[in-house]
């Protein structure tokens, strides 16, 4: 494989206390996916679920296709839904204000 059919990609991850950023150089066609299949990121952090992945901060399908340069970012689940916090939050401001 010649180095015209390779792109660099990075793939990143990041905990609340620890952040991950992998280099690659993968064949053009690679999608999102295979990129973190290819990185180190499932040998170093094993129980990684991977439910949702994005490009630049931009949320994508895992069969999205990289270009060069692409930031694969595994993102983690979240523990409570943001509007469902915000609703419970203006529920306890209106209960303290009456």
């Amino acid at each position: 494989m010649s180095d015209a059919e390779l792109i660099n990609v990075e793939v990143a991850y990041a905990l609340p206390t620890q952040q991950y950023l992998f280099a690659l150089q993968v064949p053009k066609g690679t999608t999102a996916e295979q990129a973190i299949d290819l990185s180190p990121l499932l040998k170093e952090q094993p129980d990684v679920v991977i439910e949702q992945v994005g490009i630049f901060s931009r949320p994508v399908p895992k069969d999205t296709l990289l270009r060069e340069g692409d930031r694969v970012e595994v993102y983690r689940p979240l523990k409570a839904d943001p509007r469902e916090r915000r609703r419970k939050e203006v529920e306890t401001q209106r209960a303290r204000s009456n």
